[in-house]
Formats: C-alpha cells, structure tokens, sequence
C-alpha cells in the first residue's frame, strides 16, 4: 500500500503551485511529474512533463537519485521505495490504512472480488488502498492512483456526500467520457447522486473501465462528513454489485466507528 502522491496527466489536474526558481520547486515538479502507470520515464519525457531545461533537468534528477528519492534503470526514472516510505509517514492517512485494512480484508473474504479504499482530494478519487486475489479483474485503479468523481463508485459516493459547490465544479470543467457508458450529462448525474443518498451507496456499471462494475459506500465522520469509500468490485460477467451492498455498507460502518472511537481517545 501507499498514499497517492503521484499526479496522472488527465485533462483537469492541477499541478502544485511551485516556484521554479527554487532546488525545492524543481524538485516537487519532479516528483509529481510521475503518473500512476508509469513503469520508467525517461529524461525527455520528464522534460515534456516538467518544463524544465534539459541541463536543469539532469542535474535535479541525478541529485534525487542520490538521495533515493527517484530509482533509475537503463536511463529510465521511477519514483522510489523511499517516497513510498515517506507517503506512509502521513498521519491521518496511516492511521486510516491501520483501520480500514481488517475490515477490507473481511469484505475480500466475503466476496473475493477486488476491494478498494479511496479518499477525495479535490475533484478526483485517490485510490489509498487495494485488496485483490488471483482472479481480479482488470482495473483502471493503482494504489496512488486518481480517477474523476464522476465516474467511479467511490467517487459518486465521496461526492454524494460533499457540498452541492463541488458537483457545480466538476459540471462546470465538464465530465469527460472515460467509455460509452460514462455519465456526462450534470442532470443525470445529480439524479444518480439523489439515489446515493437515499441508498447509501453507489454503483457504476461499466463507467470507468469497460467489463468492471462496482458498488462503493462512504466512511463518515461524526458530523456525516466523507473522510473516505470503500468499494468492492468485479467483472460484469460473474459480479452483482447489488447483492454486496450490505457488506459493503457493514465494512464503510466498520472503518467510521473505529475512527470516531480513536478521535474520542484524549491525548
């Protein structure tokens, strides 16, 4: 597992304002230059990527080599295990993984399908966690990785659960079509998200990925805010979301009753 800190470069993202002039800016440029599928990146690609001048560009990755914020191989660049180690230094998200991962493990077990555990950063899902067996189905989603709201069940759920400003952001830059069956009509959308919130949970049919269906539920705070969804899903020939929605809403349960228990704990 590890907590996202890579950028996918889909239409929308919006990159940390950094000063370029700084070691610093062109560092973090580096860093979140990286996307989610990346398996090496050359120098050229980082430089598209980045903006930076090739010169500028090779000392600043040679330097985050050395101090093994980057791995290199055969002249291509990946983000390293040390940033993986620092990502799980985040507090409030290690402490979400330590909850959250007994009762994903127990939602795998009654179902044996993929299980995710996502968090809302901005106007897209990060993927925090992942749980699949040998017969998982093929996934857009990476651990670090992002997708819109509007597409992904866990996405749905998050927004479902967040003030109506942020449905009128995303109808606003427009929902992009991620395959035939992907919501981009707002009104549709909000009418999806009506259901949500009678339902407590959300489904997606083939939305973000062809062949992949899902049901996601959130994990609320004390005052029904999202801090994160959980989600199960498979293939559409053999996965039913609607016969998991109770598992699914017991484990999103499960994960906010211990976190509130942890926050009552005084220091």
């Amino acid at each position: 597992m590890v907590i996202g800190t890579v950028l996918e470069e889909d239409d929308g993202d919006e990159r940390p304002l950094v000063d370029l002039g700084t070691v610093l800016g062109k560092v973090v440029t580096v860093l979140f230059a990286f996307q989610a599928d990346d398996h090496g990146v050359n120098l050229a690609e980082l430089g598209r990527r980045t903006g930076l001048a090739k010169g500028t560009l090779h000392r600043v990755v040679n330097d985050m080599v050395r101090v093994r914020l980057l791995d290199r191989t055969d002249g291509l660049y990946r983000l390293s295990g040390q940033v993986f180690q620092l990502g799980m230094l985040a507090s409030f998200e290690r402490g979400l993984l330590e909850v959250a991962t007994p009762f994903m493990e127990d939602l795998y077990e009654r179902t044996h399908e993929t299980v995710h555990l996502g968090v809302l950063d901005d106007t897209e899902v990060v993927y925090v966690s992942k749980i699949g067996g040998h017969r998982q189905a093929s996934a857009p989603s990476r651990v670090g990785g992002r997708m819109p709201l509007h597409c992904t069940a866990i996405g749905k759920v998050l927004l479902a659960k967040s003030p109506p400003e942020l449905l009128d952001r995303l109808a606003t830059a427009g929902l992009l079509r991620r395959t035939p069956r992907t919501i981009t009509a707002a009104g549709l959308l909000q009418r999806q998200l009506e259901r949500v919130e009678e339902q407590g949970v959300a489904f997606e049919y083939e939305e973000a990925a062809v062949g992949l269906v899902c049901v996601a539920a959130p994990v609320l705070d004390t005052e029904g805010r999202p801090v994160a969804a959980v989600s199960v899903a498979g293939p559409v020939s053999r996965f039913r979301p609607d016969a998991h929605v109770l598992a699914v809403k017991v484990a999103a349960a499960g994960i906010a009753a211990v976190l509130a228990r942890r926050m009552d704990v005084p220091d």
